[in-house]
């Protein structure tokens, strides 16, 4: 149907009115038709897809953008962690220093008198010196502190990071460990350090003896290290000097010998004697003689147990030997109940079972001291335990001339003071007592001859006869 035109008027106006008749389509043209697109518009592209919303749709645009650059960048800072791992491993060596190592004190001391050290982070270490005199002197060093740390050594640099742990170590101390870090090409200047700082140690303690204590589980250093004291300087009687040190010279000189017959490479000494002998100062001037350190052990501490004290012997310094006083004392005052059993930590089994049992140590020579050796169970006398007893008595004539001479080395004088002193006619007397009147008037042999009778005055020598 054909719309027709119409005028009408409204209000004296005239309208084109538009009229026509709606029709039903037919099967056939409504299958022609399309109702997802207007028949005006072309036919769609099929590349039009994702890529046509990014660029209608900003907010897809900016997300796109910002994903492709961080995923970029993700990319890019693992290669760079990657090629840095790399690059640390080919060029860099590390090297820990344990604080429970020797070498841990060795360093830190060589690097705190380093020239070319850089640090920021220090620690001070006080030294306390006491004079015969009386007089005390002090004085103050810095040592690297916990941090970082720059030296130079031989036109390479090092750094040294230097790290305290909140676990606490078995000798009661934090565990620290030191790192060293150069380049690869300067790692064998790593061992040179090492070797100059462990030089420059033994240069500090040359001459002198190193005294160590139990702490713990360790040994520790036990005050500065003493000056040798020379074995002329102990006067015993004669011979025992003599057969002691011929004793130890063949001893360590036969390592191969217990080794090929299967003998536990050990040896026991005691030396036993009244009180002021002079047995500790001999033990201390052999160790000066033969260049050994020494190492005191305390048996009847309470906190001392079986288990501590076979792994102390077991782990004795290198060339020191190891010193027991008193053993006599360790066990005289065990109390025995049902529930804790002995009340002091070390028992008797536990003593010899660490001197001479399955878990006692080899290379060690052991000295004991006693002032009661008849106190001492036989088990412990045996040898393998104890292979020389040696007596430390009262000073007899020929140690009193030689100590005598030793002090003032007058033979005129010698022969006054031994008439002086024999018509004393003192029942014993020992060697600390006749050092204590020669020290007190070392000024003048007439002065000690005039005062000898000192020697018989328990109220002025500390001593008393029975």
């Amino acid at each position: 149907m054909i719309p027709w035109l119409s005028k009408t008027e409204d209000n004296g106006k005239k309208k084109d009115i538009v009229d026509g008749k709606i029709e039903t389509p037919s099967t056939q043209e409504i299958s022609m038709m399309n109702f997802n697109r207007s028949t005006e518009t072309t036919s769609p592209d099929k590349s039009f897809s994702f890529s046509q919303i990014m660029e209608s749709n900003p907010y897809f645009a900016a997300g796109g953008g910002l994903m492709v650059l961080g995923a970029g960048l993700s990319i890019l800072r693992k290669g760079v962690m990657q090629l840095s791992h790399l690059m640390y491993r080919r060029l860099i060596v590390d090297l820990e220093i344990r604080n429970s190592d020797k070498s841990y004190d060795w360093f830190l001391n060589w690097m705190s008198n380093c020239e070319t050290r850089v640090s920021r982070q220090l620690s001070v270490k006080t030294t306390f010196v006491q004079h015969e005199n009386g007089s005390v002197s002090t004085g103050f060093s810095f040592v690297p502190g916990p941090g970082n740390h720059w030296f130079k050594y031989k036109k390479a640099w090092f750094h040294v990071s230097r790290e305290r742990s909140e676990r606490i170590h078995n000798s009661g101390q934090p565990m620290e460990t030191v790192t060293i870090k150069t380049l690869y090409k300067d790692r064998y200047l790593l061992a040179s350090v090492l070797d100059e700082a462990r030089q420059t140690a033994m240069k500090m303690n040359e001459g002198k003896t190193v005294l160590f204590k139990s702490w713990g589980q360790d040994w520790r250093v036990f005050g500065k290290p003493r000056s040798k004291r020379v074995l002329d300087s102990v006067i015993l009687d004669k011979g025992i000097k003599e057969s002691i040190i011929a004793d130890m010279k063949e001893f360590l000189a036969s390592s191969k010998w217990y080794n090929d017959r299967g003998i536990p490479y050990r040896r026991g000494y005691l030396l036993y004697g009244p009180p002021g002998s002079g047995k500790t100062s001999f033990i201390q001037a052999l160790a000066g003689e033969f260049d050994y350190n020494i190492a005191i052990m305390n048996v009847g501490e309470p906190n001392l147990t079986d288990d501590r004290l076979a792994y102390l012997m077991n782990n004795i310094p290198e060339r020191t030997i190891l010193l027991l006083e008193d053993i006599d004392a360790a066990f005289n005052q065990r109390i025995q109940s049902k529930d804790q059993g002995y009340t002091s930590g070390v028992t008797f089994s536990g003593l010899l079972n660490a001197l001479d049992g399955v878990a006692s140590a080899d290379e060690v020579l052991t000295f004991m001291t006693t002032n009661h050796p008849e106190k001492l169970d036989q088990a412990l006398l045996r040898p393998g335990r104890i292979d020389m007893k040696v007596l430390i008595d009262n000073a007899s004539d020929y140690q009193v001339e030689k100590m005598f001479m030793r002090f003032y080395d007058d033979a005129e004088k010698l022969a006054i003071f031994m008439e002086r002193f024999r018509e004393l006619e003192l029942p014993y007397v020992s060697t600390a007592q006749l050092q204590g009147l020669f020290v007190r008037f070392k000024e003048s042999p007439d002065l000690a001859i005039s005062n000898v009778e000192i020697l018989r005055k328990p109220h002025l020598n500390n001593f008393f006869y029975e």
